[in-house]
């Protein structure tokens, strides 16, 4: 599928398309938390085009926290992957546009997803993919400090630091949601197994982009995006 609209959005529209999703189940503090760094993934860091969203060379973005999809449509229907139209339909009867984002329907989406904890592994695996195709680009998920409570995300990340998968990093959301928290902060959790890390202000974008474009050789990189605790 090929994109669409050729109107063009700013960061300052986001509010807007936001709000034309309307209904009960939002989790709009969850939607919320991501909006800022998938902004500036979007706009600053991947090579992705709205015109060929199956490019083989194309960029990898998993989005892990699938339970709060609003800001991750905003962010599509902005950049074009398909019409802002769309967003009047959300959750609808026949939308495109699910609770939980449906790969098989919208382009540009990479996986299904929202169910906790599967973005890292499938994540670790697709990069371990693309390095076995030589093909170089980069594989990003994001996921949420909270889905640090699913054990499987352990295992992938000490996966990821024994294959120093460098073409793969992890965005953690952290608004101070899990249950136990780690020794050091979670930063820490990744470092100890051989990633690169960064922590960063989760609202500030040029500090965002710094951090996801700097380099981190024959390690897979962490960053950690604070944002204000979840209310």
């Amino acid at each position: 599928m090929t994109a669409t609209t050729t109107t063009r959005y700013t960061y300052a529209d986001l509010p807007a398309l936001m709000a034309r999703m309307t209904g009960d189940e939002k989790h709009q503090p969850s939607a919320t938390s991501t909006l800022d760094v998938l902004w500036t993934l979007y706009s600053r860091v991947l090579h992705v085009d709205p015109r060929n969203p199956e490019d083989p060379a194309r960029d990898r973005f998993l989005l892990s926290k699938g339970h709060g999809p609003m800001a991750y449509y905003a962010v599509l229907a902005a950049h074009g992957f398909f019409p802002a139209d769309w967003l009047d339909t959300f959750t609808g009867y026949g939308s495109k546009l699910g609770l939980h984002p449906d790969r098989a329907l919208i382009p540009g989406v990479e996986i299904s997803s929202g169910s906790l904890g599967h973005g890292l592994p499938m994540a670790v695996g697709l990069a371990m993919g693309l390095r076995t195709r030589r093909n170089p680009a980069r594989t990003v998920v994001m996921t949420g400090d909270a889905e640090f409570d699913e054990g499987s995300n352990h295992e992938a990340l000490v996966i990821a630091g024994a294959h120093e998968l460098d073409l793969l990093t992890a965005v953690v959301i952290d608004n101070q949601s899990s249950t136990h928290g780690w020794p050091g902060g979670i930063a820490r959790r990744f470092s100890v197994e051989g990633w690169a890390t960064e922590t960063v202000d989760g609202r500030d974008h040029d500090e965002i982009a710094r951090a996801l474009t700097g380099d981190h050789p024959q390690r897979p990189l962490a960053v950690v995006a604070v944002i204000e605790p979840k209310g």
